[in-house]
């Protein structure tokens, strides 16, 4: 079973920022430790989150994620400014799935790793998942032209 993944052709582009690699993010070896990617993954995600009125609500509805993955493509070492994109795609009754691409700002066009994550929307109190709620669903749609 091949344990790389590709990127969808069909993704909508709902999201980017540039954030600056820290000195703590790399490790031994001296490149960004592989789980901090999933860390700059999360951190546009609920930024992206955040922008559309989605915040982060233990207590009624939200995003939860069920699986996540990365394709590490080459090391990142500081010092470096990150650019990362936020996909959204797939758009079913409880969930969506969410991709990211990470470059270097001072080498744009070279993807330095790409990953993804299966969204589910769950009611916190019921512990179930529930229907994408409509306004949210706007955000995710693909858009016509």
């Amino acid at each position: 079973m091949p344990l790389r993944f590709e990127l969808p052709a069909a993704l909508k582009l709902v999201h980017e920022m540039v954030m600056p690699v820290r000195w703590g993010d790399m490790d031994a070896m001296g490149h960004v430790n592989n789980t901090l990617y999933f860390r700059y993954f999360e951190i546009i995600r609920l930024d992206w989150f955040g922008r559309i009125g989605a915040p982060a609500n233990p207590a009624g509805e939200g995003p939860v994620i069920v699986n996540a993955c990365c394709n590490f493509l080459k090391q990142v070492e500081f010092p470096a400014d990150i650019h990362l994109r936020h996909f959204v795609a797939d758009l079913g009754r409880t969930s969506f799935d969410t991709y990211f691409t990470l470059e270097r700002c001072d080498q744009p066009g070279v993807v330095f790793a790409n990953g993804g994550a299966k969204v589910v929307w769950v009611d916190s109190r019921l512990h179930q998942a529930v229907p994408v709620p409509e306004w949210l669903r706007q955000h995710i749609a693909p858009t016509t032209a």
